[in-house]
């Protein structure tokens, strides 16, 4: 016999008792386990926000960051020592915020508040929590540094200071020609396939932030930089320069990360003599 929470007939006094007792314990709100929601909001991220590789690493990293903080000060335990996100409030939160701001700058507080905002946003709207626990906590204000970029003499003495001694210099020496022409992103950079370059139209193709796609224009120089590039890609890598093959390699013949590129941006400046510390981001104002 299936008994029912609202059955008010059962035949058995301890029946009744037994039944109340487990119904009772069915109605209680079901723990929601942090560990385990955050991982429901990786796959969202991935697949319903497409968000870049690296920004799904960069979020991933600041809620494991707010999970342990939650571990090693023992709050928000649920049965089984498991973290309930159903028991974190804005104390909590002002807690981890004043044990951050310690050691941290207010951009990267700022960054570590606006992945928890994010996260929280997504577990009301998929009921997982009744309410937002930060909706009253607002970002810190950020100072706002000048951005560094290399003034024209800094730029050209950059790009010709690049001696062509290998295959892997004329990469180098069209990396940044092709960088500096049109201003993209390292990101968009090292995404570029040789299907995205018109060399008769002179533009690229790229895929920027949240998959959107846009045209850029591209100087004359800056072909021939890759024209260049192509005759030792085909003749160091055999590769053929067309289609979603990558117009930028690494050394063993695969797409070159946005790591990589940093640290080739260092290398060139150093081998000048240029004294700016300065990322490829920085090359983007430079544009």
């Amino acid at each position: 016999m299936v008994l029912s929470c609202f059955d008010k007939h059962l035949p058995v006094r301890g029946a009744v008792s037994k039944h109340a007792t487990l119904c009772y314990y069915l109605s209680l709100p079901k723990p929601r386990i942090l560990e385990h929601l955050i991982q429901q909001y990786a796959d969202h991220l991935r697949n319903e926000r497409s968000v870049s590789p690296h920004t799904l690493r960069n979020y991933l990293s600041d809620l494991a960051q707010f999970q342990h903080f939650l571990i090693d000060r023992e709050l928000c335990l649920g049965d089984g020592k498991t973290l309930d996100a159903r028991s974190i409030d804005i104390h909590v939160v002002r807690a981890y915020l004043a044990a951050l701001t310690k050691s941290r700058k207010k951009s990267s507080v700022g960054r570590k508040l606006a992945a928890l905002k994010g996260f929280f946003r997504y577990l009301v709207a998929t009921h997982q929590i009744e309410k937002d626990p930060l909706l009253l906590i607002h970002s810190p204000k950020q100072d706002k540094p000048l951005p560094k970029f290399l003034s024209v003499d800094d730029i050209f003495q950059l790009l010709g200071g690049i001696k062509i001694k290998n295959p892997l210099d004329v990469r180098d020496r069209a990396m940044l020609e092709v960088f500096y022409s049109t201003g993209v992103r390292v990101s968009e950079l090292v995404g570029l396939s040789w299907s995205d370059v018109d060399f008769q139209l002179g533009i690229t193709r790229v895929l920027g932030k949240g998959s959107k796609e846009r045209i850029v224009p591209i100087g004359e120089v800056a072909l021939q930089a890759l024209r260049d590039y192509s005759v030792e890609v085909r003749k160091r890598w055999n590769l053929p320069c067309q289609g979603e093959n990558p117009v930028f390699l690494n050394n063993r013949g695969g797409r070159i990360t946005t790591r990589s590129v940093a640290r080739l941006v260092e290398k060139h400046l150093r081998a000048v003599g240029i004294p700016v510390k300065i990322s490829p981001h920085g090359l983007r104002h430079t544009f």
